[in-house]
């Protein structure tokens, strides 16, 4: 039965507890979004505080292995300080796993409800699986323009073994094939730091991992809704591949530039390019040096998007605090000194603000 969209509870019980998603409601033909959705004034992406698509960085890391070895470190060194984010090719990962990643989040959103619903959290046959909408929609007032599907990587095995059946195989070479770039990129970013790490704490800071699958339904009225609200993400990096459609955005300059002065800049979509963006836990180790920039997704009213992020995160029994070696050359700890479960669990308690779950680790 459709929900009546003038009952909050019934509209709820059918996106959320019943798995039918933002997939479902478009799908019974909406014509304008209901008011669950309407985000307030401030949340929206106002057009007028766009300045147009950010020139990022393009980096080639197969020059990490060529004479330009020093300008390409310069350069992924300079991105995380200034932007926190930048774009990567010859990563790695084959062309065709990205398009099969695209083709197959397209393939999973467009089963029938039921089908996914089974991966919703009260019911998954597996805690590494969860199909959702929005964020965290029971603390949300109001609810974001998206549908995902969340897997947790433990091993190759685990996953074979709980992961959707139609996804699993290319989610692991995606995987698989993204390990080594982000282990560069990390040793890169630790090194010129002037931290040594072993492999053993290297493991420890990049040992949590998800893969999501995100999916954006064409919306009818985009102006007064966002795919995702303005946050920075939690863990070390992310590595994010983009369909052709575009919409993510990343705030520019000042991180702390109070509403309405904030300036917002596209991430255009690059063909077989990955984007990588800083996470907290990266700024917290850091003691500030690297920014995990914040950024949000606009919906279209053209056609669905997809995206797949990759987080890599410390595992969460790990403590995470300024590397000591920072704290005594820059004469302060920027940050206290906090497990990353319970970083991360404060950080899933409350709707997405911005930085604010910098604060847990703020002195």
């Amino acid at each position: 039965m459709a929900p009546s969209f003038d009952d909050d509870n019934s509209l709820f019980n059918f996106v959320v507890k019943e798995g039918n998603g933002v997939k479902g409601l478009v799908d019974l033909g909406l014509t304008e979004v209901p008011g669950r959705y309407i985000q307030p004034p401030h949340r929206r992406i106002n057009q007028q505080e766009v300045v147009g698509s950010l020139e990022i960085v393009t980096i080639d890391l197969s020059e990490l292995d060529g004479p330009n070895h020093e300008q390409v470190v310069k350069a992924i060194v300079h991105a995380s300080e200034t932007v926190g984010f930048f774009q990567v090719v010859n990563h790695g990962v084959p062309l065709e796993v990205l398009e099969s990643l695209k083709v197959t989040a397209h393939q999973f959103f467009g089963q029938p409800a039921e089908k996914k619903a089974v991966y919703l959290k009260e019911v998954s046959p597996s805690p590494l699986v969860k199909y959702g909408t929005s964020f965290v929609p029971e603390n949300e007032k109001s609810l974001e323009w998206k549908d995902y599907l969340s897997m947790m990587y433990t091993n190759d095995a685990d996953a074979r073994e709980s992961w959707p059946n139609d996804c699993k195989e290319v989610v692991l070479e995606y995987i698989n094939t993204s390990t080594k770039m982000v282990q560069k990129l990390l040793q890169i970013l630790i090194g010129s730091l002037g931290v040594k790490l072993d492999d053993s704490r290297l493991h420890e800071l990049m040992g949590f991992n998800l893969v999501n699958m995100n999916f954006y339904p064409p919306c009818p009225n985009p102006d007064l809704t966002i795919g995702v609200g303005s946050h920075s993400d939690a863990g070390m990096l992310t590595v994010l591949l983009q369909d052709g459609i575009g919409g993510l955005y990343v705030k520019k300059g000042d991180q702390n530039a109070s509403v309405g002065n904030e300036v917002w800049v596209e991430i255009p979509p690059m063909h077989g390019a990955l984007v990588i963006n800083v996470g907290d836990s990266l700024q917290i180790l850091s003691n500030g040096r690297y920014i995990s920039a914040e950024h949000r997704v606009r919906t279209t009213d053209v056609e669905s998007r997809v995206s797949v992020p990759r987080f890599i995160s410390p595992l969460l029994t790990v403590k995470i605090g300024p590397f000591p070696e920072l704290v005594a050359r820059d004469g302060v700890a920027r940050y206290k000194e906090v497990i990353y479960g319970e970083y991360l669990k404060n950080y899933f308690e409350k709707s997405l603000d911005g930085k604010k779950s910098l604060d847990f680790a703020s002195i």
